[in-house]
């Protein structure tokens, strides 16, 4: 990351978050700017996975509504168990 797309934000905190920031910066040797840099970074990045994982979900959805097919949980759960596995399975089949 360059430093020229680089722009200062502001965010208002109260003063008890103030002080945990400043305690945790100074346990570990990092400016508060750190740890709250660090903080957003971690929580926008999970979140994004959150959002993706639901997103998948509704495309999945959809998909079994304008197809009607579906594999069984317990075929599904059962061939991932088998993965890495001498004995690997063949992805389930589909049904309407």
């Amino acid at each position: 990351m360059t430093t020229a797309g680089v722009r200062p934000v502001a965010v208002k905190i109260d003063d008890d978050l103030k002080e945990r920031i400043q305690r945790l910066a100074q346990a570990r040797a990092r400016t508060p700017h750190w740890i709250m840099k660090e903080a957003i970074s971690q929580y926008v990045e999970r979140e994004e996975k959150h959002e993706a994982f639901r997103q998948a979900g509704l495309k999945a959805w959809e998909e079994y509504r304008a197809t009607g097919q579906y594999a069984r949980p317990e075929e599904v759960e059962a061939w991932l168990e088998s993965w890495g596995t001498e004995d690997e399975q063949p992805a389930p089949e589909c049904r309407k």
